[in-house]
């Protein structure tokens, strides 16, 4: 069983949130929160496994929350909410230490999954993340040159392919019939990327392949 605590100052979104996870047989709503100070005085008595966090909310906001919170209690994972897609804010919150980045249009089986993923293999990573992610990276490195890695692996054109599909968001099954393999072949393709690459996540992919200049510029 997942526990989730939701912190948002909108009732009526913590309550239509709450009826959603209800209805999962492997997660529960332990507790509501609608301000940071107020969360942090939850989790000295209580501990989730995951947390719901609004950025915008009174008295202590969801970045200085989150900040606390990573520095107390490292080990739960949370998940910030906002209508806003702003890919400098998703930048710095992701190296603050957030496990995902949702926009509260985000319907009840992504925040489900999101909370699934992070609590399983720590991130969830989506679009929005990605693109974030990508934005900043080629802001720092506007033109790294391959030379500087020596050691880079050479990927063959189907690895590449797969990487930039991966990059994109694609599902298995949809980079399976994009390439023509086997869901199973494409796994295989993923899983030898992370080891030759040194990547232990999607986004160190993503962070490979913008290095290399693998994508797209519109994607």
């Amino acid at each position: 069983m997942i526990k989730v605590i939701i912190a948002d100052d909108h009732v009526l979104y913590r309550a239509g949130v709450k009826t959603a996870l209800s209805s999962k047989k492997d997660m529960k709503v332990i507790a509501e929160a609608d301000n940071g100070a107020h969360l942090l005085i939850l989790l000295k008595a209580i501990q989730p496994d995951v947390i719901l966090l609004d950025i915008q909310m009174p008295i202590m906001d969801g970045i200085a929350a989150l900040s606390e919170i990573k520095r107390l209690y490292p080990g739960i994972k949370v998940i910030m909410l906002t209508f806003m897609e702003d890919h400098s804010m998703i930048t710095k919150l992701m190296e603050l230490g957030a496990n995902s980045y949702l926009t509260k249009t985000s319907d009840s089986e992504i925040i489900y999954e999101a909370i699934k993923t992070c609590h399983k293999q720590e991130y969830y990573f989506n679009s929005l993340t990605n693109k974030a992610l990508l934005n900043n990276l080629r802001q720092r490195n506007p033109a790294l040159p391959l030379k500087l890695m020596p050691e880079d692996p050479k990927l063959s054109e189907k690895e590449i392919t797969v990487l930039k599909l991966m990059c994109e968001e694609k599902s298995t099954r949809e980079i399976a019939e994009a390439v023509e393999l086997s869901p199973r072949t494409v796994e295989a393709i993923r899983d030898k990327l992370k080891v030759n690459t040194g990547s232990k996540s999607t986004a160190g992919l993503i962070m490979y392949a913008v290095k290399h200049k693998l994508l797209d510029e519109n994607l």
